[in-house]
């Protein structure tokens, strides 16, 4: 066996035990993808992040669940930006991540960093058969990008959804392309321009705390609803994050912040 560094950093977060926590291990070189799976979910975090360095600033970055890899992971590339600077002594002014949805790239602000991500405009669709009884709760719309996104009229009632997470799974999309495993919920927000909730039973999150990926179709929603590029975004899980978003033509801009929980070394 041989010893790795790892880390731990919650994203999205000004402090610690906010926002969203995901795991981050720098490798010389990809382990085999079951090894990668099995890190993944021996960390039992949302996302664990693994990056190559290819060049100054440059990496290639994958994300995987407890149960899968995949495509897009916003808050685990913010974390993966927040290791390289911080921890590894990263300069390169911004950082270029090659990744399944192509070059993504992250610059640091002050103590914050902005991931530059594609949009993923949302189209409308039939609600899916048992939608809404799985979520407990009346649909003002649904919409399809990469998640389903349902919409709910208010900030209280999408703080109350109790869904059955059992019958969540069993949801399909008349929309192929679609990852109906995972429901994205959002309502107009009290004290931020808009709220989210964020469901992923089947690929190991029952409620993720902080989903960047989503804001790449909520942004886009948002700004042409409310008429402006700029929003306030809270996730209002039990750990809550905010983000700041800015849409860009079909690019997508998420600020956050992050902290580092963790420092350790893992035997593999």
């Amino acid at each position: 066996m041989t010893s790795r560094d790892m880390f731990q950093v919650d994203a999205f977060a000004e402090r610690l035990f906010t926002g969203n926590p995901a795991g981050v291990m720098v490798l010389d070189a990809f382990l085999p993808d079951e090894t990668l799976q099995a890190i993944a979910a021996e960390n039992n975090l949302a996302e664990t992040a693994f990056a190559v360095r290819k060049g100054e600033g440059h990496y290639d970055l994958r994300w995987f669940t407890p149960g899968a890899e995949v495509p897009l992971c916003g808050h685990a590339t913010l974390a993966t930006a927040h290791v390289l600077y911080t921890e590894l002594d990263e300069a390169a002014a911004s950082l270029r991540f090659d990744t399944l949805s192509g070059a993504l790239s992250v610059a640091r602000e002050g103590e914050a960093y902005v991931l530059d991500f594609p949009a993923d405009p949302p189209e409308p669709i039939s609600a899916p058969e048992g939608l809404a009884e799985a979520l407990g709760a009346p649909l003002e719309a649904v919409l399809a990008g990469q998640y389903l996104l349902a919409v709910l009229p208010d900030e209280a009632a999408l703080r109350a959804l109790r869904p059955n997470l059992l019958a969540l799974g069993e949801i399909r999309s008349p929309r192929e392309g679609v990852a109906t495993d995972c429901v994205c919920v959002t309502a107009p927000g009290e004290d931020f321009d808009f709220v989210s909730r964020f469901f992923g039973p089947t690929v190991g999150i029952t409620e993720d705390p902080v989903t960047g990926s989503a804001h790449c179709m909520l942004t886009p929603y948002w700004a042409e609803r409310l008429g402006k590029t700029e929003l306030s975004a809270f996730q209002a899980s039990a750990r809550g994050g905010k983000v700041n978003c800015v849409l860009d033509g079909d690019r997508v801009r998420l600020t956050g912040g992050a902290v580092t929980y963790l420092r350790g070394r893992i035997a593999v």
